[in-house]
């Protein structure tokens, strides 16, 4: 599924899909298990055993003299330092496999194959060497990868499946990574569910089950479905331009005018995101009710022609709420809860605000190495309350009961879940939904990441499954749910 690159200090980019599992099938590739002769191969190593140290003062020392002084200029020292950090808590460490070579060529980029130790899966180095500064590291890449052409990928049964996500699970909590919930399930059976944790480090309050963790972007589906519940009722047409329902003091005519619902659903409006430097200094206390973010909003303008192409949005599917609340009377917090949430029988989900004390809740949290405690909550950097664009929460529980509530045509029609699950711009989303097909055929879902937040949610359209992975630590949920996608999806 088509998921949000997570943003990080480009030192490098750490994409959050699997960069060659997009590759078209047409194009093969070949692995060789040997590392390249000379100093290009040296620094390969140098790398792969620098991240395994997880030591700043190596860090530092490795990019002082292995890559170029363009690359080192990028960002500050210690932002290279935490990416490279980070780097080695995702993978728990890695090892070399391969150099891959591919055809067509990929130009002058070196391919490495590496094996992670927290998930047993593969990834890739994609590095660019400059020949003319003694092959120092000019460009890096880390990604997702396809199985080793040397490697025969193990077709499991579902029971082996299952048998192999409980190993990587345990694995995780004994090496201290993984905080949070996951559950996986087909039609109504729960196949596995695990939780490990704090809640509350300041307490050490355990997770549990029924912990409520941040959604992040995930609320956009919850929108979504909204949407196409008034669009049902003849009360909204995706086809309407945005200046139908909202006013200027949201943003100019001028601008509304060309944006239509259907540019809001699929992020293709252009706008862009309300967390903004305005945001960023203000208090989050002033931010509650869908109005109160006018301020942050009306300066936004369309980065392109609407409709033209994909932008991811917030804002944008933030004012589909503000929709919501115009065509219906009711604020949009109530009009999800009573036509979302009740009927799914999701009690614990909601847009809770932060400065109250909302029982079984669970505080975020970031790797911090410079304080004495190793982390950081992120009570000051997210909203105080979520909205339609994201920030509010929910329970692995809650999120079977809303897949099993979409596919069983409590919340909409079959003709809506196809309006919704349908690839609109060629960027494998939807109205609302990430969509991939697979062998095992549709998946649709969402993920939501932020410091000290990510969760997701795939569903298994034609085959069935359900997983929900939510953890209140940082990237701690989404490559635990591509780990899973992708043994059921090989499964045999």
């Amino acid at each position: 599924m088509k998921k949000q690159a997570v943003l990080f200090p480009l030192v490098f980019l750490l994409l959050s899909m699997p960069l060659f599992a997009q590759q078209p099938t047409e194009i093969s590739y070949r692995d060789i298990p040997e590392l390249p002769q000379g100093i290009r191969g040296e620094r390969i190593q140098a790398l792969i055993s620098t991240i395994n140290a997880n030591d700043p003062a190596s860090i530092r020392e490795f990019i002082l003299t292995a890559f170029t002084g363009r690359f080192q200029a990028m960002v500050p020292m210690e932002e290279h330092i935490d990416t490279f950090l980070d780097m080695y808590s995702r993978t728990g460490g890695i090892s070399f496999h391969s150099i891959r070579s591919y055809v067509p060529e990929r130009g002058e980029e070196t391919i490495v194959i590496l094996k992670d130790v927290n998930f047993d899966s593969w990834r890739a180095f994609v590095i660019s060497f400059d020949p003319d500064d003694d092959n120092r590291i000019s460009g890096l890449q880390f990604a997702d990868a396809r199985s080793p052409s040397d490697v025969k990928v193990e077709a499991l049964n579902e029971q082996e499946v299952i048998a192999k996500i409980r190993s990587i699970v345990e694995g995780l909590v004994e090496r201290n990574v993984f905080s949070g919930a996951v559950l996986v399930a087909k039609g109504s059976d729960v196949l596995y569910s695990a939780v490990a944790g704090e809640a509350s480090k300041r307490f050490h309050v355990s997770n549990n089950i029924d912990t409520k963790f941040n959604l992040g972007s995930m609320n956009k589906m919850f929108t979504s479905v909204a949407i196409l519940q008034l669009v049902e009722k003849g009360k909204i047409n995706p086809d309407d331009p945005l200046s139908m329902y909202l006013d200027e003091t949201w943003l100019p005519k001028e601008v509304t005018e060309k944006i239509t619902i259907h540019h809001l659903l699929t992020h293709t409006s252009g706008l862009g995101s309300y967390f903004n430097q305005k945001y960023m200094e203000g208090s989050r206390a002033l931010w509650r009710k869908l109005d109160d973010y006018k301020s942050l909003i009306r300066d936004d303008r369309p980065a392109f022609e609407p409709g033209s192409r994909f932008q991811y949005s917030n804002t944008g599917m933030f004012l589909l709420g503000a929709v919501i609340e115009k065509v219906t009377g009711k604020s949009y917090f109530d009009f999800v809860r009573d036509s979302l949430f009740i009927p799914a029988g999701m009690k614990n989900t909601d847009c809770y605000e932060m400065d109250e004390p909302v029982e079984n809740l669970a505080i975020g949290y970031s790797p911090d190495r410079n304080s004495p405690y190793g982390w950081k909550n992120n009570l000051y950097q997210h909203v105080i309350k979520g909205g339609p664009a994201g920030g509010g929460f929910s329970t692995v529980g809650d999120l079977f009961r809303f897949a099993r509530a979409l596919l069983g045509g409590k919340l909409v029609s079959d003709a809506a879940l196809i309006k919704m699950w349908t690839d609109y711009s060629g960027e494998f989303y939807g109205y609302g939904f990430g969509i991939e097909d697979t062998v095992k055929g549709k998946i649709v879902g969402h993920s939501g990441g932020f410091d000290g937040i990510n969760s997701n949610l795939d569903i298994f359209v034609d085959a069935g499954y359900i997983v929900a992975v939510m953890s209140n630590i940082s990237n701690g949920a989404s490559p635990l749910a591509r780990k899973i996608q992708t043994l059921l999806v090989q499964m045999k």
